[in-house]
């Protein structure tokens, strides 16, 4: 890796970096790296990971938002602030939760992602129950790389296959 940038020494498109025309190489994913492809190197202990993981950080979330509630509670602010704080939570929350199921099957346009930034910030408990519930069929994202990462291997193919031998030494027709 290098020091300055913090990118990869091995260039992209090659599998382990020796060959580098050898076709495209699959993106990692975050916690799976790129055993997603073929299920191997621990794949079924890190999709169970990532699933209590997921699962516990969304019951500590639900913990401090409690902690949160009981604050207000305490405060005496009033049962208008207390149900407006109670469904801003909960319809964050939804919306975060279908923004990010949504981004498990198709590319998020990064616009709107940073306009929606704030919003999903606050129903972070959504994200976390997205995660978990993904995690609990395949790796959360493995779905739309897949098809990504099989489009390229056949456009590749396709490319590679056209080509045969050495166009230099190719007999001309006289």
């Amino acid at each position: 890796m290098s020091d300055e940038t913090g990118t990869p020494d091995t260039p992209a498109g090659s599998p382990d970096g020796s060959a580098p025309g050898s076709g495209p190489r699959p993106e990692p994913l975050r916690f799976f790296g790129t055993s997603w492809v073929s299920h191997d190197n621990g794949y079924a202990a890190r999709r169970a990971g990532v699933a209590v993981g997921s699962l516990a950080a969304a019951v500590a979330a639900c913990l401090v938002l409690r902690f949160a509630y009981d604050g207000i509670r305490i405060a005496d602010t009033g049962s208008f602030v207390t149900v407006l704080v109670i469904a801003m939570f909960a319809i964050c929350s939804a919306l975060a939760f279908r923004n990010t199921w949504e981004g498990f099957g198709k590319r998020h346009d990064p616009q709107r992602q940073a306009s929606l930034r704030g919003l999903l910030a606050i129903g972070f408990v959504g994200s976390l129950l997205a995660y978990f519930f993904r995690s609990l069929t395949e790796a959360p994202g493995e779905k739309l790389h897949r098809e990504e990462y099989d489009t390229a291997r056949e456009a590749y193919e396709r490319r590679a296959t056209r080509r045969t031998g050495n166009p230099s030494k190719k007999k001309r027709r006289t």
